[in-house]
């Protein structure tokens, strides 16, 4: 599992050009079921998602195809990490 955590590097304005094209980039990843969840920071200064993929190397690859990245208008940092705990809904993601 990852958390991906964007901290915005351009003005509110650009974010907000590019954030049509940033939600088609999430409803694919959620499509082919990486993504898991996904929001924004509060206050609003980049966004965390949860995501599942077999490598640290297949979630970097997947960011570099997010309109923020492509635009220079996010830097990114991936954090891995073991679920060994989970509420009831989430027990399927649980690894021991």
């Amino acid at each position: 599992m990852f958390v991906i955590a964007l901290t915005y590097l351009k003005p509110t304005e650009e974010i907000d050009a590019l954030l049509a094209a940033h939600r088609e980039f999430l409803r694919e990843q959620y499509a082919n079921g990486v993504f898991l969840m996904s929001g924004r920071m509060v206050p609003r200064t980049g966004g965390i998602i949860i995501a599942t993929a077999d490598s640290r190397a297949d979630i970097e690859a997947i960011i570099e195809l997010d309109p923020f990245r492509q635009a220079g208008a996010a830097s990114y940092t991936i954090t891995e990490f073991v679920p060994t705990m989970t509420a009831d809904v989430l027990a399927a993601f649980r690894q021991h």
